[in-house]
């Protein structure tokens, strides 16, 4: 009988900068990998949103999201997979985690204030639509 063993990662993401205006979409797409493959995260957080050395199909600038998640190892071939066809990941590793302690993971979460950065965007995005709608009703006003 085969035994099911699950491990600790740590799991890199490099997303498309579009996938920096909507956000909580893009860390509900790694959520959704994860899960669908029996993964658990421990912890998530937005490592970094820079510039990239060189040109990633056709992107200059990309959004890393960090995360610490326990997986079945017989899944991690199916998650690379999906990884690897995402149009929304452009890179990504996986390692494993056992040089830290799940005291250690949770101490890098930052969910929390992800999801605040999450809300914060979305309000900018509704505040420019809303400044656009006015912009294109004004002159239609005008001319009346």
């Amino acid at each position: 009988m085969k035994e099911n063993r699950t491990h600790h990662y740590e799991l890199m993401c490099l997303l498309r900068q579009t996938a920096a205006g909507d956000l909580g979409a893009a860390v509900e797409h790694i959520r959704e990998a994860l899960s669908r493959h029996g993964g658990e995260i421990i912890a998530l957080s937005k490592w970094d949103e820079r510039r990239l050395a060189f040109e990633i199909n056709k992107q200059k600038r990309g959004v890393y999201i960090l995360s610490y998640v326990t997986l079945p190892t017989e899944s991690l071939v199916s998650l690379e997979r999906d990884l690897n066809l995402s149009e929304t990941v452009l890179r990504w590793m996986i390692l494993r985690a056992d040089h830290l302690t799940v005291e250690e993971m949770q101490a890098t979460d930052a969910q929390q204030a992800l999801s605040e950065e999450i809300a914060v965007r979305a309000q900018r995005q509704r505040e420019r639509d809303e400044s656009k709608a006015d912009d294109t009703a004004q002159p239609a006003a005008a001319d009346a």
